[in-house]
């Protein structure tokens, strides 16, 4: 049955996004345009493509073929409010080129305090040094957020749930106070994606997505994405274009082979990941389990009104352990690798102590054991729970016993 595409389920829509005949001819999916050189019928051709800057339109490498305009129209159909989406070579390639659309030398720019690391040094090194001022904000305290907006206020910068510690803030109302305050509102979401999250809908003015992560889901290129109404992306489109941004056909492929079976993904992982949960908070040597998406989470109740979904990637912290203690747990998991990233079809640990990378927002949180700080973030991939929770088990003896 036919219908509206907004009206069809995620999987429905993950399926048909960006397969429009123009990208596709009669095969399924859009063939790979290797090309920097793009050839013109005429010179009144040529002079017409000057002044038509949109995917669709061939011009020049840079600006993409049907390969790369695929995967853009797929993301902006999944994102609802979109107009247009652009792509970068990584997560962190968006989260510059959305920063630097949006912000000028003397401008301030609000950041999360427990936004993804490289966000905060890009405040605090690459924007710093352009004449760009950085606060840090609690995104839990609305009353001491709303306290820092000044004239020169132009961006704020949000990332739910929050990086390694996972904290649910109220999206939509830190939004509303940004745009009350004339402020641009801005989103790394990747961890719910546009499915478990439709960011714009919530009030933010551009989404940023690692597609390095779920819509990759295989651990084989990186990449990155942001979405915006069409005053914002045409405003993302140019300074992309400015800063020589161009994405690769082969790994735009990839991505929509991704793109295809992430619901199901999505699905099986957060499954995965609140069984695993849930054993873990039963364990005498684990404080505190960090899942936004498990009843009794401080942020359940947010992530339960907003959220139609999650994903596999949470963290836990233990009970009065020492750094050698969590090592050895760590390095005795085979099920699990040691390593960045997440979101592929792999399971993932990797230990942290945030206390370095924390301004606004105390840790160990407040009302915590001071002696319960070391944390193990896990990325759940698509192994069967029961085997990663053995897995994990086997961890745990080992760090008890050197």
């Amino acid at each position: 049955m036919a219908g509206r595409k907004d009206q069809h389920g995620d999987s429905t829509r993950a399926v048909a996004a960006g397969r429009s005949k123009e990208w596709t001819g009669p095969v399924v999916n859009p063939p790979i345009w290797r090309a920097s050189t793009h050839i013109y019928e005429s010179e009144a051709d040529r002079k017409a493509a000057l002044s038509n800057n949109k995917d669709g339109q061939f011009y020049y490498g840079r600006r993409g073929a049907p390969t790369q305009w695929a995967l853009a129209q797929a993301l902006t159909e999944l994102e609802p409010g979109a107009a247009g989406t652009v792509l970068y070579p990584s997560g962190v390639a968006a989260i510059a080129g959305a920063l630097l659309a949006v912000l000028s030398p003397g401008d301030v720019l609000l950041l999360s305090d427990n936004s993804y690391e490289p966000s905060r040094s890009m405040g605090m090194g690459l924007l710093k040094r352009m004449g760009v001022e950085t606060r840090f904000f609690d995104p839990l305290d609305l009353d001491a957020y709303r306290n820092l907006f000044c004239e020169r206020t132009k961006c704020v910068w949000l990332e739910v749930p929050g990086s390694l510690t996972m904290e649910m803030c109220d999206v939509p109302e830190l939004a509303r106070i940004a745009r009350e305050k004339g402020a641009i509102c801005l989103i790394d979401n990747t961890w719910a994606t546009s499915l478990g999250f439709p960011a714009l809908q919530h009030g933010c003015d551009i989404s940023v997505t690692s597609l390095t992560k779920h819509i990759s889901g295989h651990s084989d290129l990186m990449m990155g994405a942001a979405s915006a109404g069409e005053k914002l992306y045409r405003k993302l489109r140019i300074t992309s274009q400015q800063l020589g941004q161009v994405v690769s056909p082969d790994d735009c492929a990839l991505a929509l082979r991704g793109l295809r079976t992430m619901p199901l993904r999505l699905e099986r992982t957060m499954q995965s990941a609140l069984q695993i949960a849930d054993w873990l908070a039963t364990r005498e040597d684990v404080a505190h389990v960090l899942c936004p998406m498990r009843d009794g989470d401080a942020g359940y109740e947010l992530w339960q009104r907003d959220f139609s979904g999650g994903c596999g990637l949470f963290s836990f912290v233990l009970k009065a352990q020492d750094e050698a203690a969590r090592a050895r747990l760590v390095d005795n998991l085979e099920l699990f690798g040691i390593g960045y990233s997440w979101g592929g079809f792999e399971s993932l640990a990797l230990p942290f102590d945030v206390s370095r990378i924390r301004d606004a927002m105390a840790w160990p949180k407040p009302g915590w054991n001071s002696e319960d700080r070391l944390g193990v973030r896990l990325s759940i991939g698509l192994e069967d729970p029961a085997d990663l929770i053995a897995d994990l088990d086997r961890g745990f003896a080992a760090m008890r016993n050197p």
